[in-house]
Parts: structure tokens; C-alpha cells; sequence
């Protein structure tokens, strides 16, 4: 090989790793975005309506024990 091939072989090389270092950034990027509160569509959004529904429920099913109980 000579050396131009080499330098050829290494920058096409260092291409495509840094294509592929900047595809794995924004997958990481869009994940994290994801576990952010954002008004409503996120993830995390979402969990937190489903554990303030959940302890309501618990609630009621609480005081429906309580009312049968007194019966």
C-alpha cells in the first residue's frame, strides 16, 4: 500500500466512526428526552398521572372498606 492509500484507509475510517459516534449521540439524546417532563406527551409524564390515579384509587377503595365495615 502506499502511503496515500494508508492516509485514504484512515480517514474514511475515522468517517465513519465519527458517523457512528454521532448516530449513538442523538439515540442517547432523544432517550433522555423521553425521561423529561415535558406538559403532557412524555413518558415521564404519563407515569406520574398513572401514580396520582393509582393513590386515588387507593383512596376510595380505603373508604368503601371503611363504609362497609361499619355495616
Amino acid at each position: 500500500m502506499t502511503p496515500n492509500e494508508i492516509i485514504g484507509l484512515a480517514v474514511g475510517v475515522c468517517a465513519v466512526l465519527t458517523s457512528l459516534l454521532l448516530a449513538l449521540r442523538w439515540v442517547v439524546k432523544s432517550y433522555l428526552q423521553e425521561l423529561k417532563p415535558n406538559g403532557g406527551s412524555s413518558i415521564k409524564d404519563t407515569i406520574c398521572r398513572l401514580e396520582l390515579q393509582s393513590s386515588r384509587l387507593e383512596k376510595r377503595v380505603d373508604d368503601l372498606f371503611t363504609l362497609i365495615s361499619k355495616q
